[in-house]
């Protein structure tokens, strides 16, 4: 018996492969301080926790497939503050972020159909494109500059008649990097011009560190039927494990094709989209603690990261994550060998080697992400860690 190619294909995790070492070490007691992956350690908001304890369903029934109507009227109103005007209609609820992208991708891709992405890029968008048959083409962005946009000669480089879409991440995952007005609108002038579409995953909105204005890939005129854009609760309210996302486009037929998918897998989760719905009654005071909690994090992270010697990071302008150039001759044998061989006061820290982040093989070779989704003690117990690990590593460079 043989498995398909297309389960050969598929990349592992960069956040999650390494898992089973970090199991290891908490096996034999180490502590493992979790930079590798984005979950926040940010109490839930509690009107969603009480909603979670105050179901009073006799039956947990299927959803609508588009899922709820009441909580899609209640995003239209959390959009509108955005300056996103849309309807009930133009939103359909999915099984987290991820779900919407692979559906975007089933609705609007044909196998061999291309899409250009910034890289590095959220390494799942590789495994949605692999799972449908599409490629991922990519545009560089370099540790130097910040990840700042390339050219648009950079971009009409890699467009070919099988170019179908521009995928962007806007506070970007793995960089945090914020585009600006002129970088946004210059990609708006590439989609028009190439009739393709924009994906826009914007599920980071709330955390942008810096004066300029959020710009969404809704704020772009003249493209509105190109734009399909990914969204989820899962940061904005520390609700990863429910699996709310959602697709939102003003392109009918996009959602009329996007609703046979959805359909095939019956309805997203019941129990998160009551608690999703409840969570948009939180106070403007929580999202503003936890806005506050993240900038302060963000600062000691990248001060901290700089301090320690032959370690570089730009300082990212939204997200919660970071890119970081460490003094190793492989990023990912020296996460391994921080789980697997190092031990400082009894703890480790695990990041996520950046190489599983880029298109080509080699490249980010002695980068991580980092992910500062741990409050600022823990945060300074796995800087040590980290400046202990990478003074005893014995594949150091200067």
């Amino acid at each position: 018996m043989e498995i398909s190619q297309r389960a050969i294909n598929m990349p592992s995790s960069p956040i999650r492969k390494l898992a089973p070492y970090a199991e290891a070490a908490k096996r034999n007691g180490v502590h493992v301080y979790h930079l590798n992956i984005g979950q926040p350690d940010i109490k839930t908001p509690q009107c969603g926790l009480d909603a979670l304890k105050n179901i009073d369903r006799t039956i947990l029934e299927y959803s609508p497939s588009q899922g709820y109507l009441s909580l899609r009227t209640k995003m239209v109103s959390y959009y509108a503050q955005y300056g996103i005007y849309v309807s009930p209609d133009d939103i359909i609820v999915t099984t987290g972020g991820s779900e919407a992208v692979l559906f975007a991708f089933l609705a609007c891709l044909n196998p061999g159909d291309e899409i250009i992405v910034t890289d590095p890029f959220y390494a799942n968008y590789m495994a949605f494109a692999i799972s449908v048959g599409a490629v991922i083409k990519s545009v560089k962005t370099t540790i130097e500059n910040g990840f700042r946009l390339p050219s648009v000669e950079a971009f009409e480089e890699q467009i070919t008649p099988r170019t179908k879409a521009i995928l962007i991440c806007n506070p970007n995952n793995p960089t945090g990097y914020l585009y600006t007005r002129d970088e946004m609108n210059q990609i708006r002038d590439i989609v028009k011009k190439h009739n393709l579409y924009l994906f826009s995953d914007e599920v980071y909105r709330e955390f942008i560190y810096t004066g300029m204005p959020y710009i969404s890939a809704f704020h772009l005129d003249g493209i509105e039927d190109n734009v399909v854009l990914f969204d989820s609760v899962s940061k904005r309210y520390s609700e990863c494990g429910i699996r709310i996302g959602c697709l939102c486009t003003k392109n009918k037929k996009v959602r009329e094709s996007v609703m046979k998918f959805c359909q095939a897998r019956l309805s997203p989760p019941l129990i998160g989209q009551i608690i999703a719905e409840a969570s948009l009654d939180v106070q403007k005071e929580y999202l503003q603690s936890v806005y506050e909690e993240y900038l302060d994090r963000r600062n000691f992270l990248i001060d901290g990261l700089n301090r320690i010697p032959g370690v570089y990071s730009p300082i990212p302008m939204g997200a919660f994550y970071t890119v970081a150039r460490l003094p190793v001759d492989d990023a990912e044998k020296f996460c391994i060998w921080c789980l697997r061989d190092f031990q400082y006061k009894g703890a480790t820290v695990m990041t996520a080697p950046a190489s599983g982040f880029y298109t080509e093989p080699g490249e980010g070779r002695n980068e991580v992400r980092l992910a500062y989704v741990l409050c600022k003690e823990d945060l300074a117990k796995a800087l040590e860690c980290l400046k202990v690990a990478l003074e005893q590593y014995p594949g150091r460079t200067e």
